[in-house]
């Protein structure tokens, strides 16, 4: 019980503390430059992400620029390049995006969303370029490769074409369309009044000039664009089964009697050409069924006299009457097959509904037409999740005759696995051969290992040490891209990094993750692009120091000592520090009753330097005080440790609350605010009791003030909130200076000195009787040290206390000013603007980011982790999270975010900063190329090798090759443009021209075709066999 004097005193110094309070409110409101903030100062918007969107749907890929994009549920796309260069495109709606295709090398992509709105993403700028609402839903759509048109196809079964204008950035619609009355009347068939687009491909190497398109009740044309004709007419109707296809089993158990009704049309669920130059078409049924169609030159003239089953085959997954439906076909060409008569078939659906999820891969080949056609080999991958989507990933240089480099397979949440290729591309002989996935390598694990807990500290000055740890950055950078395990290189390689991150300016800032499996990662986060510096183990080599892998749950930094302190669940505190070349130094290992040295050798970068095993329970707190001589320790159970980090030796080890058990979650010192200036001056004494007063926070919202040195309780008694809260954080307010961690540093430190340990034990009693003596002088020292406009500031997860400090080492509860919240909260942070604190922002469980004044706690403005990233809150997220100087870091799922606060944050958000998603020098020169080889002389050797050395060295990696083959030739994109863009008159003649044509069977035979017009140079025909004209030839460009 406090006497009367004491509670006399107690009202005058809180009293005295409110007048101070008002007029630092009066001086915020009066003069904001002096680093207070209001509303205006605030702009929260995400400056940095990583990893796959847990939401994440459908995949695009630009095989010239070598960018993955990876479309959202929730309106959001990742794109993804090398060098760790990755981009997050938020789109205005949180919508699925449904639809996804790069406009190739135009530095564009199209995405479309679930409410029909088309929008185009310009990579270099991340923005929506323009975007068209349109009238129908969309149920297919497509790019022709190398221009810049669009196909549309809708529920009303209109084929649409729109055109990207990228000067002025404009979406323009073209008059041109192929609607289901003119192909009725084309192809002189009645069309049901209610028909879908399901499918449209663009026919490879016809220059624009041919679109097949599939419709929802079986119907499949192949359509001349400049003629607007059809060409050829399938459907499923087509067959006779028992006489007119030939049927394979994919399977062990024989064919069951079908039931169906073969002359019904059936529901198409997908297409896929499955030859490289569009004479095979694979298309998957809602029945699950596969038809493999020739549609070649020569099957299109009516040679009744050929087998009819030539044209047409059969696949059937399983024997099984009710079967999954075909949802997704691809297919990867085989050049080492006779003719390009082969290749692979990737199959999602068509198995037994109810057995198990996998992705069939099939390995087929034939001679002539589809005849003498084979399996000869399955392959099932399994999923690590349901599907979501998968993509093949062509080889560099190629022009779709190549086989693919890599498959990567979408799983649902946000899992993204890579097949190597080369392993693909080797089944033969062998049924369902068993193939694994590897992992898409990502830069900052979050799951596998599990991230526990972060740090994100930044660096008070810049030297030799900052330089050495850049250059180890930028060493694993030169380490290259990862192989994958068949020998392929990594196929993603775009992307520009940024100027900026070349500098030879040093680390500025360090991301610091702890994992459960007890290892730390450590990264430059200078600029938005993350370089991973190392990683260490939480084991040390011939020392047994037991739990040393046990999940990580604490970490501290200090960027003067270059110590990296780690705290884990066994209790244990691993002691790391950065050394820039090779040696030899001591190892500690400091428990409760002795220390032991080991002479340990070091390489360059971070090795620890001791193991602290002192309190039995798991460790929640560490902190570096008085320049990273001390280390101060908490515990689960309400224990704190002080180490000598000079000698590794105990100073105290105490239970900051007599009878508690409640963990210590947090610690901070006086010398945190104050430093050495005329105000508060040094004795230039390490040893001097004034150093620091030292305040515990427990998870039960009390606050002890203890005595730094001697680890004695300076309050009366813990200060606590009247009813029972618990709490979060606490803050530390000096009102009066700024603050720099480079001026709390004591000068000649001893901590650059490598020094033997003696006895814990009596380096603690030594301690302790000269704290004995000392403690009266330190009790007056300590009081007259604290500034009398400082304060603390406690924040529970329903109210937020602002306290004099004087108050809390009377252990007087009475508060300054109390904010009691609306909404639980979790988790808090401060910011500084012209070094000194300005702002403290709050996470609340309902995902709502709030940002409030220092010191009078108002509200500035708020955000919300659904508006910023799409993010909902979920559990334990706050112990993911840290901030740094108006950047904030998170974890969610797969996903790790960096959130700026304030604009005045420059390094996030300099637009040099940003890595550049378009190549503009590889864009120019893949278009020089084409242009190079369209008026060249067909000779094999001046394309090839010229081109060769204008592109050597433009991307700076080596061994990669340019692929060109999807550019069409500025002549065809013009020729289109004419064709779409024609006047109305002419067009709607053009697309519409109601002149007769001859009956039409849906069958084997075909339309009737015009006289073929006289062949030009650049023209390809369709046969059984592929010829390539020379100028194709001359695209395929390889680095010597």
């Amino acid at each position: 019980m406090l006497t009367k004097e004491e509670k006399k005193r107690s009202k005058e110094v809180v009293m005295f503390a409110k007048r101070i309070f008002r007029k630092a409110v009066h001086h915020h409101q009066s003069n904001v430059d002096h680093g207070c903030m209001t509303g205006s100062d605030l702009d929260i918007r995400v400056a940095d992400h990583y990893g796959i969107p847990h939401a994440a749907s459908v995949l695009a890929f630009d095989p010239i620029q070598r960018l993955l994009a990876i479309g959202t549920m929730d309106g959001r796309i990742k794109v993804i390049g090398g060098d760790n260069i990755e981009g997050l495109l938020i789109s205005p709606k949180r919508l699925p995006y449904k639809g996804l295709e790069f406009l190739q090398n135009q530095g564009f992509l199209i995405g479309v969303t679930n409410d029909n709105d088309i929008q185009v993403w310009d990579m270099e700028d991340r923005l929506v370029a323009d975007c068209l609402q349109w009238e129908n839903n969309i149920t297919a759509f497509s790019v022709i490769s190398g221009t810049h048109f669009i196909y549309i196809g809708d529920e009303n079964g209109l084929v649409s074409v729109l055109k990207f204008d990228g000067e002025e950035r404009k979406l323009l619609r073209s008059s041109y369309q192929i609607s289901t009355n003119v192909v009725s009347v084309s192809a002189g068939i009645s069309l049901p009044d209610h028909i879908s687009i399901v499918g449209i491909l663009p026919q490879p190497f016809t220059f624009g000039n041919r679109v097949l398109i599939a419709y929802d009740n079986g119907l499949i044309i192949l359509w001349d664009v400049p003629e607007a004709q059809i060409l050829i007419l399938k459907g499923y109707t087509d067959l006779h089964l028992k006489n007119d296809a030939e049927v394979v089993q994919i399977g062990d158990d024989p064919l069951s009697n079908t039931s169906d009704n073969e002359q019904e049309e059936k529901e198409i669920c997908s297409i896929c050409w499955a030859s490289t130059t569009g004479s095979v078409l694979a298309v998957g049924y809602i029945d699950g069924d596969i038809l493999l169609w020739n549609i070649s030159s020569s099957s299109t003239k009516g040679q009744h006299e050929e087998k009819p089953y030539n044209n047409v085959v059969k696949l059937q997954m399983s024997s099984a009457k009710r079967r999954l439906p075909v949802i997704v076909l691809h297919w990867s060409p085989d050049n080492k097959s006779k003719n390009n008569h082969g290749g692979q078939l990737f199959i999602y659906g068509g198995d037994e509904i109810g057995s198990e999820e996998v992705l069939t891969v099939l390995s087929l080949e034939w001679t002539s037409g589809l005849e003498n056609f084979k399996c000869i080999a399955r392959a099932e991958l399994a999923l690590h999740g349901s599907f979501a989507d998968m993509i093949l990933i062509p080889s560099a240089g190629s022009i779709g005759i190549d086989p693919t480099a890599a498959l990567f397979v979408l799983t649902n949440p946000g899992q993204l696995h890579v097949y190597d290729g080369a392993r693909l591309s080797v089944l033969r002989n062998h049924e369902k051969t068993p193939l694994h996935a590897e992992p898409f390598p990502v830069l900052v694990p979050t799951s596998e290992p599990l991230m526990t807990v972060t740090k994100f500290s930044s660096f008070s000055f810049h030297g030799m040490i900052s330089n050495a740890l850049s250059e180890m950055a930028s060493a694993n950078k030169q380490i290259g891209s990862p192989i994958l395990s068949g020998g392929t290189k990594w196929p993603l390689t775009g992307g520009v990094p940024s100027e900026l991150n070349m500098t030879e300016d040093g680390l500025k800032r360090l991301y610091i993750a702890g994992y459960q499996d007890g290892t730390v990662r450590l990264w430059d986060a200078t600029y938005p692009v993350l370089s991973l510096i190392l990683s260490t183990k939480g084991e040390v080599t011939g020392v047994n120091v037991g739990n040393g892998s046990a999940s990580v749950s604490a970490l501290d930094f200090c960027s003067i000592s270059m110590i990296l302190a780690v705290g884990n669940e066994g209790g244990l505190v691993h002691l790391y520090k950065f050394y820039d070349s090779s040696g030899e130094t001591s190892f500690h290992f400091v428990n409760e009753t002795k220390g032991e040295a080991h002479i340990m050798h070091h390489g360059k970068g971070f090795h620890c330097i001791a193991t602290v095993s002192i309190l039995k329970s798991p460790i929640r707190t560490i902190h570096f005080l008085s320049a990273g001589a001390k280390l101060a320790i908490g515990s689960e159970t309400g224990q704190v440790a002080m180490i000598d980090m000079t000698s590794f030796s105990v100073l105290f080890c105490t239970d900051c609350i007599p009878g508690s058990s409640y963990p210590v979650i947090s610690i901070i010192t006086n010398t945190d605010t104050m430093t050495n200036t005329p105000k508060h001056p040094s004795s230039g004494n390490p040893k001097d009791c004034t150093e620091g007063v030292m305040f515990i926070l427990t998870r039960n919202a009390h606050v002890v003030a203890i005595d730094s040195v001697s680890g004695d309780v300076i309050s009366s008694q813990p200060l606590h909130p009247k009813k029972e809260s618990t709490a979060i954080s606490m803050h530390l307010i000096d009102g009066s200076i700024g603050v720099s961690e480079q001026q709390n540093i004591p000068q000649g430190s001893v901590l650059e000195k490598e020094v033997e340990s003696s006895s814990c034990a009596e380096s603690a009693d030594e301690n302790k009787t000269q704290n004995l003596k000392t403690r009266n002088h330190c009790d007056t020292a300590l009081s007259e040290n604290i500034s009398p406009d400082s304060f603390l500031l406690l924040c529970c997860m329903d109210a937020l206390r602002l306290y004099s400090m004087k108050s809390v080492l009377k252990g007087d509860n009475s508060c300054v000013r109390k904010v009691n919240l609306g909404k639980r909260c979790c988790w808090s942070g401060t910011f500084k603007r012209s070094e000194k604190l300005c702002s403290l922002i709050l996470l609340y469980e309902t995902g709502i980011l709030e940002v409030r004044s220092l010191p009078h706690l108002e509200e500035l403005g708020e955000s919300s982790l659904m508006s910023i990233l799409r993010w909902n809150f979920k559990p334990n997220m706050d112990k993911t999270m840290s901030s740094e100087n108006g950047l904030i870091t998170l974890v969610n799922g797969f996903e790790v975010a960096f959130i700026s606060v304030m604009p005045s944050e420059k390094d996030f958000r300099n637009p040099e900063s940003f890595p550049c998603l378009h190549d503009k020098v590889l864009a120019a020169a893949a278009n020089a190329a084409v242009s190079f080889s369209t008026h060249q002389k067909k000779k094999e050797s001046s394309g090839p090798g010229f081109l060769s050395g204008i592109v050597k060295g433009m991307k700076g990696k080596t061994g990669n090759a340019m692929n060109v083959g999807g550019i069409l030739p500025g002549s065809n994109v013009t020729q289109l443009e004419n064709i779409f863009f024609a006047p109305l008159s002419e067009t709607s003649t053009l697309v519409s021209n109601d002149k007769e044509v001859g009956d039409l069977t849906i069958g084997t035979s075909s339309p009737p075709l015009p006289p073929p017009p006289p062949k030009k140079k650049n023209t390809v025909e369709l046969t059984d066999d592929v010829y390539f004209v020379d100028d194709m030839k001359k695209l395929m460009i390889h680095y010597p």
